[in-house]
């Protein structure tokens, strides 16, 4: 993965037909997604339960672009092989997780992947300062983790600390939960790169009707990169 700050759209297959994830995974790359999202939940970090390791290989094949997998799940460390196997290309893990997310993103890294460090909404930015050269990807929350389709929580006062921290550094920094046409622009302008939408993006769309999906990521991208350019 070569690394720039061009505004990337994520869409979450949590909001995919869960009958159809091959055929789904490969129309919104055929529409021009630029990452797949694949969040992991096992009913104890987050009250939601999805995705294994199992399930995670058996997406790869499909996924010619990013696997972006991200862990909402306790403890991490036990499992980042496992993913790592599966094929993650970006592995996330909340900082919130565990006592020890310097040796977690160790890990990551040893295990082949980008490491990526997830914040919930009410932690703050200064939680990841003594990790940021570990850390290949910031994983701003702007919902509390669980569940799609929920409403926007606004944290684009911790996304402008974030990039004033990152620097120069080769550091993408995600927005997770709420993103539309609407967010998108707020936190585009507060430095933000890789935007993960799930139902923004399949909404109204299929495997029969891509263009839908086409259609949303467009929107989404366009409005984001304006705010990005005027910023």
């Amino acid at each position: 993965m070569s690394f720039d700050r061009s505004i990337k759209i994520a869409p979450s297959i949590l909001s995919a037909d869960f009958a159809n994830f091959g055929a789904e995974i490969r129309a919104i790359e055929d529409q021009g997604c630029d990452w797949v999202h694949v969040d992991v939940m096992d009913g104890h970090f987050v009250p939601n339960l999805t995705f294994g390791p199992p399930a995670v290989k058996a997406f790869r094949p499909h996924v010619k672009t990013v696997m972006d997998v991200h862990l909402m799940i306790a403890p991490v460390d036990p499992y980042i092989d496992a993913y790592a196997e599966a094929g993650a290309d970006i592995l996330t893990a909340h900082v919130e997780a565990g006592p020890h997310i310097h040796r977690t993103l160790q890990a990551i890294r040893g295990a082949g992947m980008k490491a990526g460090v997830a914040l919930n909404p009410g932690t703050p930015a200064e939680s990841v300062a003594h990790v940021l050269d570990l850390t290949d990807l910031i994983c701003v929350m702007t919902v509390n983790p669980g569940f799609g389709g929920q409403k926007f929580i606004d944290m684009t006062g911790k996304v402008s600390q974030l990039r004033q921290m990152v620097g120069d550094r080769p550091i993408h920094i995600e927005i997770d939960g709420g993103v539309t046409t609407q967010t998108a622009p707020l936190v585009a302008a507060a430095g933000a790169d890789v935007l993960v939408a799930g139902s923004a993006v399949f909404k109204g769309g299929s495997v029969s009707a891509p263009e839908v999906y086409g259609s949303n990521i467009a929107a989404i991208r366009n409005a984001a990169r304006a705010s990005a350019t005027a910023a």
